[in-house]
């Protein structure tokens, strides 16, 4: 069976939308003219390095994917080039798929330049290039955005973990869609963001108790009598919730949006909340629509209580946050849980600081091998003895955080967001450990599902992004997995492809459900 044909665009054509100046991006510009004149300039001086970061992720992808109309892929002294299945060849730099910096300024089809993703995937013209593309615009002018509207670098540490959250400017490491907000105006990236480091007010539905579901310790601060208060993102309360749900309860709980943006950590212990709020947030930000499942809140206190007793046989290495309390409306698009704090298993009073993964490449740390390697060994050691007991967590660098001792080393890892782990009963019950009582999503004995879950997200992800090259990733783990003790997990890290997710290959088949996947060269044992 042959690839589906593409469809070829004229020369011409193909020049001018090379050329000119993608509508999202001059569209984001009016509206900044109109609510925020003074990052016009700024915004303006970011486009060309936003365009070449989401081009290098596209790239990426371009290389790696199981995209059913690339032929073959062919290395040359100069670089790589793809032959299409209509005979077209596209041809860029040879691929890092570990880089974190630009390096693709443009990619030439058929002999014409590309400087812009959205731009090279409309001419490719494939199925699903238009929704891509549209994805793509608002991916590099919200990214310009999110560049322009930062504060001079002073070279000071933050004080607190949400300014630590609110440090990751550019999204997602390796997805072109690193900063896709379809749905939001420029006001609203602007008023919700993390990186925009605003203090977003959040609503508070008043539903009947009975027309919910509670699971855990709903605080009696989120009541009213026999009414519960559901925190509600305002975004959600303008454009998805309808007359009868939205808020009608006049307080709101002021607090600061985490790296997940519709995660956010409370600014005060107001309505007696301390602990991070995850709301529901039905628009689709990088891959996903951002709502809370019902399967979510019904399992989610079972779900805690079984991880909280497993990372107790870690011995210290890793601690995974207790989710406290969630609630639904029997609706994806209204619920709410209430998540413990990483910082409850940090000793600020003694120096030590608790940092998501995906912000340590803000910091110099990464630089050195060494400190790069007790990273991964310390990751690798705890992540593999959880998989090897029957848990594969999603520990990429949003979900994973780094306890640093005063000096700065690596002490213990914090994971948190249980929604997508992966349970597996067989292997629960080759360590006599009591399988929970659940069904659904969560659980499956797959070997390559559970190291897929695993690998793609730490190694692939955290790990790669950390290290931000092939080089230094694989530095890193040829020291770290010397001593660390063999089983077939790890077996299979060092000898087969390293599995990730195919986030291009997602974005161009949408009618596909759940997530699509492709490998990587093994860094040990052949390079990239």
């Amino acid at each position: 069976m042959h690839p589906p044909r593409t469809q070829a665009v004229p020369p011409s054509a193909a020049a001018d939308s090379a050329r000119a100046e993608p509508e999202p991006e001059s569209a984001l510009s009016d509206e900044l003219r109109a609510v925020r004149p003074g990052l016009l300039m700024p915004y303006a001086a970011e486009l060309p390095g936003a365009r070449a970061a989401v081009l290098t992720r596209l790239w990426r992808g371009l290389v790696y994917d199981p995209l059913p109309w690339i032929r073959r892929r062919e290395p040359g002294r100069d670089g790589l080039t793809l032959h299409l299945a209509d005979g077209r060849r596209l041809h860029g730099p040879h691929a890092d798929p570990y880089a974190t910096t630009a390096y693709v300024t443009e990619l030439h089809l058929d002999g014409t330049a590309y400087a812009s993703a959205p731009g090279l995937i409309t001419a490719l013209a494939v199925p699903g290039a238009a929704a891509f593309a549209a994805e793509l615009h608002h991916s590099t002018a919200s990214l310009a955005l999110a560049r322009a509207n930062q504060p001079p670098d002073d070279g000071a540490w933050p004080t607190t973990a949400w300014q630590w959250e609110q440090r990751i400017v550019d999204g997602h490491p390796y997805h072109p869609n690193c900063r896709s907000r379809p749905g939001f105006s420029v006001a609203e990236q602007l008023a919700y963001a993390p990186e925009h480091r605003p203090v977003v007010a959040l609503d508070l539905a008043s539903l009947r108790r009975d027309d919910c579901l509670v699971t855990g310790e709903w605080p009696d601060r989120l009541r009213d009598g026999d009414r519960v208060l559901i925190p509600v993102h305002p975004w959600q309360s303008a454009h998805v919730l309808g007359k009868a749900d939205r808020p009608t309860a006049r307080e709101k709980i002021a607090a600061h949006p985490l790296m997940s943006l519709r995660t956010l950590a409370p600014a005060s212990a107001a309505h007696g909340v301390t602990a991070h709020i995850k709301t529901a947030l039905s628009a689709r930000l990088t891959s996903s629509v951002r709502d809370i499942s019902v399967y979510s809140i019904a399992t989610s206190e079972t779900v805690s209580a079984f991880a909280d007793a497993l990372s107790a046989r870690l011995d210290g290495l890793l601690y995974i946050t207790r989710t406290l309390g969630a609630v639904t409306a029997d609706s994806p698009d209204l619920a709410a849980v209430l998540r413990e704090s990483p910082e409850t298993y940090a000793a600020p009073e003694s120096g030590e600081r608790v940092i998501p993964v995906a912000a340590l490449a803000t910091t110099s740390l990464p630089r050195s091998l060494a400190w790069l390697a007790d990273f991964a060994r310390l990751a690798l050691a705890a992540c593999l003895r959880l998989l090897d007991l029957g848990v594969a967590l999603e520990a990429h660098g949003q979900n994973l955080l780094v306890v640093l001792s005063p000096a700065n080393a690596p002490v213990r890892l914090v994971y948190r967001d249980l929604a997508d782990i992966r349970i597996s009963p067989a292997r629960l019950a080759r360590h006599g450990i009591p399988v929970p009582p659940l069904t659904g999503r969560l659980i499956t004995d797959d070997d390559t599902a559970l190291r897929r879950k695993l690998f793609g997200s730490l190694v692939a992800g955290a790990l790669g992004a950390t290290a931000g090259s092939a080089p230094a990733l694989r530095g890193a783990l040829s020291t770290a997995v010397r001593d660390l003790p063999r089983t077939p997990d790890l077996d299979a890290l060092l000898t087969e492809p390293l599995p990730t997710k195919a986030l291009t290959l997602m974005r161009l088949s949408p009618e596909a459900s759940g997530d699509r996947w492709t490998t990587l060269p093994n860094l040990l044992t052949s390079p990239c």
